[in-house]
């Protein structure tokens, strides 16, 4: 992507997870219920836009996607990505309005709401 320059664009979805199970800490058999309540360390996903922007597509227009289920943080954590990842804008849906409702956050300030009105 990186010879495209500013005529690629990335437009990224949410990650499934932020956290994992790593496959060698993973149980061969199932667990069993009779052992007692089950305790699991989760691993971090490692995060992509930094690499995205630094190393991928330098120039590309990049809009990652931001999904929470607090709007209270929300609209920070868009405008995070939009600094810290230098993004050109990106989508924030909140869970439970997602079906119905988008917010685009861009570099200028601008918020923009779309409803969806059926």
């Amino acid at each position: 992507m990186k010879p495209l320059g500013p005529l690629a664009m990335f437009h990224r979805a949410a990650a499934v997870s932020d956290f994992y199970v790593p496959w060698q800490t993973m149980t061969e058999y199932k667990i069993q219920s009779a052992f007692g309540p089950l305790d699991m360390r989760l691993v971090q996903v490692p995060k992509m836009l930094a690499i995205l922007r630094k190393e991928w597509a330098l120039l590309a227009f990049c809009i990652p996607f931001k999904l929470e289920t607090n709007s209270k943080i929300l609209l920070e954590k868009a405008d995070m990505a939009l600094r810290k990842y230098k993004m050109h804008m990106v989508i924030a849906n909140e869970l439970l309005t997602c079906k119905e409702e988008v917010t685009v956050v861009t570099v200028d300030g601008m918020i923009l709401v779309y409803r969806d009105k059926s």
